[in-house]
């Protein structure tokens, strides 16, 4: 008997109707599944993505805050000082930067994430407050340099005022110096002969044989300025040769003129009392003295005061 009956195509209809309908099912099914999970991986995709976003921002705050605390270092530095604080906060920031780049190969989590932008917030505040520190430092050294200046400069202006009186000083007492000079008038030299007695020339010519002993004469001359004090006066005989007579025996030495040593024949000291006081010098050379022109220098306070020749034939 046929199978192929009304009854069976209709049957048969139904199946291949139901299975479609599990098929087109099924197939909505994994649709919807692969619609889902490409969802979550694209969810997935976007939190890596601002997670690394977040991870490299913090990486750039923390270098610039490194930067920054480095640079208070410097500023201080160059104002010659030292903060051994700051050194501390640099390395730290050094550490929290070396394990936020550790965090590019393992989980980045959002208390990591809060952990780090506290710290962040705190670095800040603290660079902040140095930064106003620093301020007021520069500003008080700009204070200090202005004050050093002018400190500088009246100390400049004293010294240079000292030096200006000093000088002037110097000069004052240079000149009343030279005004206090003596004056030797009436310079004379007389002759004492073997007999003792003394012989005058209005020449100054006088026979070196007939020479025992010489005698100087001469005044000083009225002089205001002048110390009323004890002195000294050297007298210095040149011979033609140009060489001064000098024997210890007879009371030479060495006196200073303009900071040179200076022979001289004789001296004497004296008071001076400004009254045009006369003074003299006998000499014995003790020996026969040489034939021509022979030179007097009479020396006081450092200057020549009186010289005149006389001439033994």
């Amino acid at each position: 008997m046929s199978t192929n009956t009304p009854e069976n195509r209709s049957n048969r209809k139904l199946l291949i109707g139901g299975l479609l309908v599990v098929l087109i099912s099924i197939n909505g099914i994994l649709i919807y599944m692969n619609y889902q999970k490409k969802e979550k991986t694209e969810e997935q995709a976007e939190i890596i993505k601002v997670k690394n976003s977040e991870l490299e921002n913090q990486i750039k705050v923390y270098e610039a805050l490194k930067a920054d605390f480095e640079r208070q270092s410097q500023e201080l530095s160059a104002m010659g000082l030292e903060n051994d604080s700051l050194e501390s906060q640099i390395a730290s920031i050094s550490a929290d930067l070396d394990e936020l780049r550790g965090f590019r190969k393992r989980s980045y989590s959002l208390a990591d994430q809060r952990r780090f932008r506290d710290r962040a917030s705190a670095f800040e505040k603290q660079l902040q407050e140095k930064d106003q520190e620093i301020a007021q430092l520069k500003q008080d050294n700009e204070v200090l340099f202005t004050e050093n200046t002018d400190l500088k400069t009246t100390q400049t202006r004293m010294t240079d005022s000292l030096t200006t009186m000093r000088s002037t000083n110097a000069e004052l007492n240079q000149k009343v110096r030279v005004a206090s000079r003596l004056e030797a008038q009436g310079l004379n030299v007389n002759i004492i002969n073997q007999r003792g007695k003394e012989k005058e020339d209005d020449d100054n010519e006088f026979r070196a044989k007939r020479v025992d002993k010489l005698r100087i004469d001469f005044k000083l001359a009225s002089n205001e300025v002048a110390k009323k004090e004890p002195k000294t006066v050297y007298m210095r005989m040149i011979e033609p040769d140009g060489a001064a007579l000098y024997n210890l025996s007879t009371g030479s030495g060495t006196f200073q003129i303009d900071g040179e040593d200076m022979y001289y024949t004789a001296k004497r000291d004296f008071v001076f009392d400004n009254t045009q006081q006369a003074l003299s010098f006998t000499y014995d050379k003790n020996a026969e003295y040489k034939k021509g022109e022979h030179t007097v220098e009479l020396y006081a306070d450092g200057f020549l005061i009186g010289k005149t020749t006389f001439v033994l034939k």
